[in-house]
């Protein structure tokens, strides 16, 4: 990891030195002073966020960027609270990296910049209360921001200790897979661990397809099945399953905008009935001329939380 940060950052950044865990890491900082703590929450002996409190309560004031591998709203948080000055999705390092170090040292907030997903547009957003389900829509602009944000959603899954399930175009899984290993993540451990289930989605589709629609039926069996499996390969009692797709999206690129619609139905029952986390990815550019339409607010009153690029 050091070397990758040291790549990014290129020239006009000196790495002053490196620590293996939080409490060397305290010793380092104080000795060093440096200009910026790039900061792992995850680390043994103590993690980033206990670190980065030791450090403010011992007078370091200089700007902390949190970087993990999970995208977990109460992890950041807890970060931010700690003192961080930012917070950078390890998926985006070589995207954002090396910006973000730059702002935050002429003084720019970037307690925000890490998300895979921006929110540049409120009418964009869709939220229910709704503490049983985690139901989520990412509307993205090209491949490369699609692979960031279900790499983010599987890494931080996988990393958790819980399972996975990948309903994606061949082309998308490959791609995916290579991304998580790129980063890291032992791939084919988790598959032979039952903790990743990857499918495809055309065949998906033609399995609970029924007159052009999809037959609930037909989808809650065989989703069903599918969460029971992957549920069998976790434990401990806060072990969840997640699942990410684009079922419905290729429904609604292929015109079939109904069935989209009451697919993503199906999968927020799904969602509810055994309390999954669910990221379906749409193609921004697909709903041209469609944005704040009826259809395209019936997409999004589907999903706890809807994001665009």
């Amino acid at each position: 990891m050091l070397r990758t940060v040291e790549r990014i950052l290129g020239h006009g950044c000196s790495v002053v030195g490196n620590a293996p865990n939080g409490a060397l890491a305290i010793e380092e900082v104080l000795r060093l002073q440096p200009d910026i703590v790039i900061m792992d929450v995850m680390m043994p002996e103590m993690n980033g966020i206990e670190a980065c409190h030791c450090l403010r309560q011992r007078g370091f004031k200089a700007k902390i960027l949190f970087m993990s591998t999970a995208d977990d709203p109460d992890i950041r948080e807890a970060a931010m609270k700690s003192g961080g000055d930012g917070f950078l999705s390890k998926f985006r390092l070589a995207s954002e990296l090396k910006r973000t170090v730059f702002e935050m040292l002429q003084g720019q907030p970037r307690a925000h910049s890490n998300n895979f997903i921006q929110v540049p547009d409120p009418s964009l957003v869709s939220k229910k209360e709704d503490l049983n389900r985690r139901h989520e829509a990412q509307f993205y602009p090209d491949d490369a921001s699609f692979l960031d944000g279900f790499s983010s959603f599987v890494g931080a899954a996988l990393e958790a200790g819980n399972a996975v399930i990948v309903v994606a175009t061949e082309p998308h899984r490959d791609s995916l897979v290579l991304r998580l290993q790129a980063h890291g993540m032992d791939v084919g451990a988790a598959i032979e661990q039952g903790r990743y289930i990857s499918l495809d989605a055309a065949e998906i589709l033609s399995t609970i397809m029924a007159g052009g629609l999809p037959d609930a039926a037909r989808f809650l069996r065989v989703a069903g099945d599918l969460i029971v499996e992957a549920a069998k390969s976790v434990k401990g009692e806060y072990a969840r399953v997640a699942a990410c797709g684009e079922c419905a999206p290729l429904l609604w690129v292929q015109g079939k905008a109904d069935a989209a619609i009451q697919l993503e139905h199906l999968w927020d029952e799904i969602a509810k009935s055994y309390g999954i986390s669910v990221l379906c990815g749409y193609p921004l550019g697909s709903f041209q001329g469609e944005v704040g339409s009826y259809i395209f607010d019936r997409i999004c009153e589907e999903h706890s939380v809807v994001h665009s690029l």
